[in-house]
């Protein structure tokens, strides 16, 4: 059977999901943020959110340059209605663990759908200057634009 391919990472990201210039009090608070943003956007019921403080209790999510992606441990799979993504920034940083992130990326994925997400989001934050360009984004504009395919002439 062929793998379907992954999803666009701007098609997963609706309007109401994309919060810009937020502030949060400790990583838990963050993580609830993004994750609000998410259930907010109908992508997963309100179990998810608590799946997803679970796996930052177990495994950090923070990947670097001011950023994590905060996502559920396998149990919380069925909480997820559709593949999605949710981002939060949060200009004045938050304490995760000891480093600095400015962006929270949530993401929801069916099935072990994450691990495709996980890598699309790799590729375009480890792109030079994106996760610096993400953590200052003013407008929604910006940050699709990061998401959106890069096509080459």
């Amino acid at each position: 059977m062929a793998r379907k391919p992954a999803p666009a990472l701007a098609g997963l990201l609706a309007v109401e999901s994309l919060r810009l210039g937020q502030s949060a009090v400790d990583r838990d608070d963050a993580i609830r943020q993004v994750g609000a943003a998410l259930r907010d956007s109908g992508a997963v019921d309100d179990s998810y959110v608590e799946a997803m403080l679970e796996r930052e209790r177990s495994v950090s999510t923070y990947v670097g340059e001011g950023i994590a992606i905060p996502h559920a441990t396998f149990a919380g799979s069925d909480a997820v209605r559709r593949d999605a993504l949710a981002i939060v920034q949060f200009p004045a940083g938050v304490d995760w663990d000891g480093h600095d992130v400015r962006v929270c990326v949530g993401i929801a994925a069916q099935g072990n759908g994450h691990i495709a997400l996980l890598s699309q989001l790799a590729t375009v934050l480890l792109a030079r200057d994106n996760a610096a360009t993400l953590c200052a984004a003013t407008s929604p504009q910006q940050v699709l634009g990061l998401l959106r395919p890069k096509h080459s002439k």
